[in-house]
């Protein structure tokens, strides 16, 4: 038997797409309410889920670990709102539960929106066990607890499951400036490393969100230590802290985030969680004239996760730069087939036609380049791309 598990507030713009997901496919559905004040509840109880209230009490740890008392599955799904189960992944996912010695699943997480990392790896499905427990401030995990367990009783073991299972909105540009994630972030790593000073996975949350905001030398400093309290097989951490204090010094030592980028690439993770370190350090290598192993990289990127449109657009502007005009309609094609909504692969894709020699499939790309930029108000860059345009190709005609 297999429970979905749930800490909601107000919630009720996603859950019902979020339970939805999962019918079919879970035996039953626990949602636990901190204290909605729309109507949350009612939308889940429509759909067949049971709900429990609670008291908020100051962060998702404890209130998971009192959500757990509510189950009674076997098996514990554990979603928040935002999050869809992808019907590609139940298969997969139920051939691993029925393994006797399998004790957690690794999801792969599509980032939908993420600037940097499309894919993470989150452990939230895993057999009920008394001594599972979540822990840990703002990203809760029961890692910790998995680890002491199978100290304890080793016949236990943690699985991948290759297909990606989740999708999930949380990280949209659009949705993290609506909210104050970021800033809850920082408060929570901050009081993290209080606690445990060099602690590697606070050294990289909090590292990485230094980095963002342009803060470089306190970042890479916590990112460094973050690097040298870290255990050599504590590899999702290791590759965090890598990939972002190569994106740190990108700018001021280029050979310095190549080996960086480098030591990220050699760690053994699914092809899908190094995603960000292969195209960066193919967009850096085109930087540095070397195109053709940037193209390599990108096809590498491309082959292991072909749904991920910035790959594609990658390797559409290596390929120009290397002559290929055909090479990179067909990548900007596909880039776009993928992101529609992405102006910049449309006014990329108009170059390339217009290199092919194609002017009436350029002056459409441009056209739809210019129409989105307005639509996403970005009405400057709309107004200085149709005047760049215009020199190349007679919009109007």
């Amino acid at each position: 038997m297999l429970s979905l598990s749930m800490i909601v507030r107000d919630e009720a713009a996603q859950i019902e797409d979020c339970l939805r997901s999962v019918q079919g496919f879970v035996d039953e559905m626990v949602v636990v309410d901190t204290g909605s004040t729309d109507n949350t509840v009612a939308l889940a109880q429509a759909l067949g889920a049971r709900v429990e209230e609670i008291d908020w009490p100051g962060d998702f740890a404890p209130a998971r670990n009192q959500a757990l008392q509510w189950v009674s599955g076997d098996w514990v799904l554990v979603l928040d709102a935002d999050e869809r189960l992808r019907p590609e992944a139940m298969a997969p996912l139920r051939a691993l539960m029925a393994q006797p010695d399998v004790l957690l699943i690794n999801l792969l997480r599509h980032e939908r929106g993420a600037v940097q990392s499309p894919y993470s790896n989150v452990s939230r499905l895993f057999r009920r066990h008394p001594a599972i427990r979540w822990s840990r401030a703002y990203h809760s995990m029961v890692d910790d607890s998995v680890a002491d367990l199978l100290q304890q009783e080793s016949h236990w073991r943690i699985a991948d499951c290759p297909e990606p299972a989740l999708l999930h909105d949380g990280y949209r540009p659009e949705l993290l400036a609506q909210g104050n994630k970021p800033q809850r972030l920082r408060e929570a790593m901050e009081a993290e490393l209080l606690e445990r000073p060099g602690d590697p996975y606070a050294c990289a949350k909090l590292g990485s969100l230094e980095v963002a905001e342009g803060n470089l030398e306190r970042g890479t400093t916590l990112l460094r230590q973050g690097l040298e309290q870290c255990p050599a097989d504590a590899h999702p951490e290791r590759y965090e802290l890598l990939l972002h204090l190569a994106l740190a010094e990108a700018g001021r030592d280029p050979a310095a985030a190549v080996a960086l980028y480098r030591e990220a690439l050699a760690l053994p993770l699914a092809a899908r969680l190094s995603l960000a370190a292969r195209l960066n350090l193919a967009a850096l290598l085109l930087q540095l004239g070397q195109a053709q192993e940037a193209e390599t990289l990108c096809q590498r990127a491309t082959a292991a996760a072909p749904e991920i449109s910035l790959g594609w657009y990658n390797l559409g502007l290596i390929r120009r730069r290397l002559g290929d005009i055909a090479g990179a309609l067909e990548a900007y094609r596909e880039a776009r087939r993928l992101q529609p909504d992405h102006p910049e692969t449309h006014q990329n894709l108009a170059v390339a036609l217009l290199l092919g020699g194609d002017i009436d499939g350029a002056r459409s790309s441009f056209r739809q380049a210019i129409d989105l930029l307005n639509q996403q108000g970005r009405s400057g860059e709309a107004a200085q791309l149709r005047q760049q345009a215009g020199a190349m190709v007679k919009l109007e005609g």
